[in-house]
């Protein structure tokens, strides 16, 4: 019986071994786009003209980013994109800090075009949120593309430039795009476990999407195509969730428009954004996205998830049973071992292309840490309660 219980304890991570292996396959298989050179005259906004470059509308939802937004006002005002081919539309959701007094300031400055959006001066029923930022932002924009990021976002100057040479080369049947985050922050332990567990939902959502299964993405850095988001009725069916802008529409899309999706892999199209500060900020941070879990109607979603889960328990729950039957203990150490060997393999290419190759060797660390974790935070997303920019939900 306990040789039986061993294989079991095996089986879950073998299981998981072999879809790493595929999705590191499918992640080596994702094209980087090459950028187009730029002209002399590209160090200015206006200095440069990228004919093949479709229109942008960025949009930006911010509450109480007053720290925040002069960093990405900066960063989205050096883009290599002429300023009359993108704009910036950014939604003040009822901020309580100095947000409003500096988003009408930067509106006067701008070298691009800015528009900010009030949600308390908004009429209508507009509600709370970022969703409901997002929405009153997008009601105001003009481009067919909209890009997604957040007011506390970093993005390189070539950020827009990557999505339009992508877009140029996709044609018109490319109707979403997934870019690549990373976290940043101080060189601390905390910081390193949460980058790196981050890193792994950012490549395993990119090889989703490049195996033609896509089941994450994150909302600081993604776009849509206008007149698809209108076509699945944007965010109808989720809107009153806090979480999920990102990902219910993705589900959606694909649905509606299977092999629709892309995801942009190039250094250029990195959005950089701070990691959580403490393990409690963290824990709420993975609480809310946790919390949309339950809402999902989207079956390899729901597969993935079980199948961590159950990759990450059975070997930590067969070593701590091993001590009243010694029998389980191969079994559960050759789970651990093999769970962690495929984490390392998938990973090594994800983080490379991060530029944090170093992280790797914190993954034993994080394997020992994550089966408690993951629990903890399943369950406390379950049951849905959690409190977010000064909100609570659930």
């Amino acid at each position: 019986m306990s040789s039986a219980w061993g294989l079991l304890l095996l089986a879950f991570p073998a299981l998981y071994a072999g879809q790493l292996l595929r999705l590191r396959h499918a992640w080596q298989q994702l094209p980087v786009p090459e950028l187009l050179p730029l002209p002399d005259n590209s160090d200015s906004v206006a200095g440069s003209e990228l004919p093949i470059a479709p229109r942008f509308s960025v949009l930006v939802a911010a509450r109480n980013e007053a720290a925040n937004l002069p960093q990405l006002l900066a960063d989205l005002a050096h883009q290599h994109l002429s300023a009359h081919q993108f704009e910036v539309i950014i939604a003040d959701d009822h901020s309580t800090d100095n947000t409003a007094a500096l988003l009408a300031a930067a509106a006067r400055t701008a070298a691009f075009q800015l528009q900010i959006v009030r949600l308390a001066e908004v009429s209508g029923e507009v509600g709370v949120g970022k969703k409901a930022a997002l929405q009153a932002a997008l009601q105001q924009a003009r481009a067919p593309w909209v890009v997604c990021t957040d007011a506390d976002c970093r993005v390189g100057p070539d950020w827009l430039r990557a999505y339009a040479t992508l877009l140029d080369d996709a044609g018109p049947d490319v109707h979403f795009v997934s870019g690549p985050v990373l976290l940043t922050g101080p060189d601390t332990l905390l910081q390193n476990l949460s980058g790196l567990e981050f890193a792994g939902l950012v490549g395993t959502g990119a090889a989703g999407i490049a195996a033609g299964t896509p089941t994450m993405c994150n909302g600081a850095n993604l776009a849509y195509r206008r007149t698809a988001f209108e076509a699945v009725a944007g965010y109808a069916g989720n809107a009153h969730l806090p979480s999920g802008d990102d990902e219910f529409l993705l589900h959606k899309l694909h649905a509606a428009f299977p092999g629709s999706i892309r995801f942009l892999k190039h250094p250029a199209a990195l959005v950089r954004t701070g990691g959580p500060p403490t393990l409690a900020a963290l824990l709420r941070q993975r609480v809310r996205w946790a919390s949309k879990w339950r809402h999902y109607r989207h079956p390899p979603s729901q597969r993935l998830a079980v199948l961590v889960l159950l990759a990450n328990l059975a070997p930590t729950a067969g070593l701590l049973a091993s001590v009243w039957q010694p029998a389980l203990l191969p079994g559960a150490a050759a789970g651990l071992g093999l769970k962690l060997a495929a984490d390392g393999w998938f990973l090594a290419p994800v983080l490379r292309f991060l530029g944090r190759r170093r992280w790797l060797s914190y993954a034993p660390l994080l394997q020992l840490a994550y089966a408690p974790y993951a629990l903890l935070v399943g369950l406390a997303g379950l049951r849905g309660g959690y409190s977010w920019k000064g909100r609570r939900a659930g």
